[in-house]
């Protein structure tokens, strides 16, 4: 065995000559030099993995409506639109709403741990990969279906939706009901709620009861029309 000093490694090199075994003994600088050498080289989804949480909700009661103070501050670490988001929310809590600045306001009294559990789905289904869990996903269309393509492992799955037990009801279009308009609208629209829909009704007055016939849905949004006809049987 001898030992001689290898500039080239700034350490000491242990040789067995009979054995043909050589050990290069790394001072502690150059272990460092090469680790942070290996972090640059990491893709930027892997190192900012570690880094990816949601705000919890601030939430304000004001009545009967329900305000996320930081809606902007949720959707920017989601990277997702805030539309998106917002149309998600509406139909799961079932209930009117509108962004207003860097807040979400919802017309109804909304506890926070149904808002917690609804944005919490939303992760599940629009942002976390299926295949690695990470967050480093963008939503594409492919024809009709929405994909959830992940940049970090290139996995990539159909955005499937998930359904509540409320969706046993539906409401159809052409058919007339019993309504009363909670709220009006930035538009002037009359506001209402029917079982997990919301249905916006034109020249109404809040507080109103009356019957309207659904003209259109689209998913738990509807548009309905006053009517004098009888309301339709369940």
């Amino acid at each position: 065995m001898c030992e001689n000093y290898n500039k080239k490694y700034k350490g000491w090199q242990a040789s067995n000559h009979l054995k043909g075994l050589k050990v290069v003994i790394i001072m502690d600088d150059d272990y460092l030099a090469l680790l942070d050498r290996a972090k640059t080289s990491l893709p930027e989804t892997i190192k900012n993995h570690e880094r990816f949480k949601v705000p919890e909700p601030d939430i304000l009661q004001e009545g009967k409506i329900t305000v996320i103070r930081n809606f902007s501050a949720i959707v920017d670490a989601l990277r997702r639109d805030p539309e998106h988001l917002l149309h998600y929310l509406l139909r799961e809590l079932g209930t009117p709403g509108n962004i207003e600045g860097q807040r979400l306001v919802l017309k109804a009294k909304i506890t926070s741990a149904q808002i917690n559990d609804r944005i919490q789905g939303y992760i599940d289904t629009f942002v976390l990969c299926s295949e690695c869990g990470r967050p480093d996903t963008r939503i594409v269309k492919d024809g009709r279906t929405l994909v959830l393509e992940c940049d970090a492992c290139g996995a990539h799955r159909p955005v499937n939706v998930r359904r509540s037990s409320r969706d046993a009801f539906a409401i159809r279009e052409g058919s007339v009901y019993e309504i009363m308009i909670e709220d009006v609208g930035r538009k002037g629209d009359g506001i209402a709620k029917l079982d997990k829909y919301v249905v916006y009704v034109p020249g109404t007055a809040k507080g109103a009861k009356l019957r309207v016939k659904i003209q259109k849905i689209s998913g738990n949004v509807a548009f309905a029309v006053p009517t004098q006809d009888p309301v339709s049987p369940q």
